[in-house]
């Protein structure tokens, strides 16, 4: 009679390949999304599992607006795991305000754990650094009325000086628009 130990031996568990992508607030601290990060690996290290690459893809323009932002953190997180690991990764993630959507897909079954190699480089997260051009625009600015407005003008005021220097070129007797 063999014992569960000699058949774990005998038959190696599998895990399966899981993809995470997670978005986070366009405004989220870089502590907060070390944090996240760290966390993840936490529950992923905690079930038996194995992260084989973390990558911050950094801030990106969303398809839709998500919470009134146009812009979110991206970072994707690839693993091996158990049953139960997709469960605890998403509940996880819930849990952190700065997380504003997330999605897990499977990407392989029956992957053995002991035969995926892992560079310490991919699993390391890339710290988040903000610049102020990179900050969210305004409503003002979303819907273009500060930059817009200032384009124009120039534009239109060019434009006549050009209108101006042609029919000066030519000999027409321009009238003096500051004097009228």
């Amino acid at each position: 009679m063999a014992t569960a130990q000699t058949q774990a031996q005998a038959h190696p568990q599998r895990a399966r390949e899981y993809e995470t992508i997670y978005i986070m607030r366009p405004a989220v601290d870089p502590d907060e999304a070390d944090r996240v990060a760290n966390k993840m690996s936490e529950v992923v290290q905690r079930l038996g599992g194995k992260v084989t690459k973390v990558d911050n893809w950094g801030k990106r323009k969303l398809a839709y607006p998500i919470k009134k932002a146009t812009r979110g953190v991206f970072v994707y997180l690839k693993y091996l795991g158990y049953t139960e690991i997709v469960a605890e990764i998403e509940r996880n993630l819930r849990m952190f305000d700065t997380v504003v959507r997330f999605q897990t897909v499977q990407v392989r079954d029956e992957v053995d754990p002991e035969q995926v190699a892992v560079d310490p480089e991919d699993v390391k997260f890339r710290r988040l650094e903000i610049t102020e051009d990179e900050e969210e625009p305004g409503l003002e600015q979303r819907l273009g009325m500060i930059e817009e407005q200032v384009e124009r003008r120039s534009s239109i005021d060019e434009l006549d000086e050009e209108i101006f220097d042609d029919e000066a070129d030519l000999g027409l007797d321009v009238p003096d628009l500051d004097k009228v």
